[in-house]
């Protein structure tokens, strides 16, 4: 997959592509319709499928204070349209001169002068444009006026749930990754860089790696059953079980937020090296404990059933089929 981070000067090959346009933040089962759209269109006309989304967050850009919403980076959402076979990705700047374009603006000089799309897929609930003034309507006005086809992908769900991140957002502050990863069609990813903490865990035998995630959508406070990824020098994934606590650790009096892995069986040095944390199972919430044998007691029984969990066959890593990304399993 090819990863362009601005529309001019595409390279000729791609001119002419089919490309879903929007977010794609978390690449949840509703985007992977529009984008599934977009692949088969591109595949009756022959020409390449591309997926167009947009960095920074549109919120995070008009709301840069407010609390975060994100449910995956760039790099992870890169991952997920390489593993649906995409053949590029587009993600734009989006800042004040992107943002003050209007809805034609945008169509002329993004999808026609920047990539002469032949065909563009959005989902129901498309907006574009300075002041939100771009409806699907009006996206295929312009496309008639500009020569290009558009498809409007209607809602995606199971029964009464509609795949969307309000909804993937509400599961996770909730504490249920599990039915989270239903509605992405994936598990719940975060990433980052394993930084030094306290080194506790090291004196009472629980080892962790702590990984800020103050960019992402907050889970409940918690301990939870994990996936560790670990990239190997192949460019695949290793994962690795784990039990996580995502808090503020109370029994040590801390104030700020920290997501601490603990991953089992598993003995190296993981400081510095860039880890993916899966969020499969919710474990209890976090609480305060009258001292450290009763928080090592409360570990234990944490670990115990972290293990229990991810052996289950509806807690397997390869249940969403994501060995496409590249993976393997430890």
């Amino acid at each position: 997959m090819q990863l362009l981070r601005s529309c001019e000067n595409v390279p000729e090959e791609l001119k002419g592509l089919v490309l879903a346009i929007g977010n794609f933040d978390g690449v949840h089962r509703g985007h992977q319709a529009v984008i599934g759209a977009a692949q088969k269109e591109a595949g009756e006309r022959s020409v390449p499928s591309g997926v167009l989304t947009f960095e920074p967050h549109s919120r995070e850009f008009f709301a840069p204070d407010a609390p975060p919403i994100r449910l995956s980076t760039l790099d992870t959402r890169a991952a997920h349209l390489n593993w649906l076979g995409v053949d590029v990705m587009a993600a734009l700047t989006f800042d004040k001169e992107f943002s003050q374009k209007t809805a034609e603006q945008f169509v002329k000089d993004v999808l026609v002068d920047g990539f002469n799309v032949s065909h563009v897929v959005v989902g129901y609930d498309f907006i574009f444009g300075h002041k939100r003034q771009g409806t699907t309507v009006i996206l295929s006005e312009l496309g008639k006026k500009y020569g290009f086809g558009v498809t409007v992908v209607e809602p995606v769900g199971e029964e009464t749930t509609i795949f969307s991140s309000t909804a993937i957002r509400k599961c996770l502050e909730a504490g249920d990754p599990a039915t989270a990863a239903s509605l992405l069609g994936h598990w719940w990813e975060v990433d980052g860089v394993v930084v030094k903490g306290d080194q506790r865990g090291r004196t009472i035998g629980f080892p962790t790696a702590n990984v800020p995630i103050t960019k992402y959508q907050q889970p409940k406070l918690g301990v939870y059953a994990v996936r560790v990824g670990l990239s190997e020098d192949d460019g695949t994934t290793s994962w690795v079980d784990g039990v996580a606590n995502y808090g503020r650790r109370p029994t040590f009096d801390k104030a700020d937020t920290l997501l601490e892995v603990h991953l089992l069986d598993f003995e190296g040095d993981l400081y510095g090296r860039y880890l993916h944390v899966a969020f499969v199972d919710f474990i209890r919430d976090e609480k305060k404990f009258s001292g450290l044998e009763a928080l090592q007691e409360q570990i234990k029984r944490d670990e115990q059933l972290a293990r229990e969990i991810l052996a289950r066959d509806d807690r397997r890593q390869d249940k969403y089929a994501d060995k496409k990304r590249g993976r393997k399993a430890s």
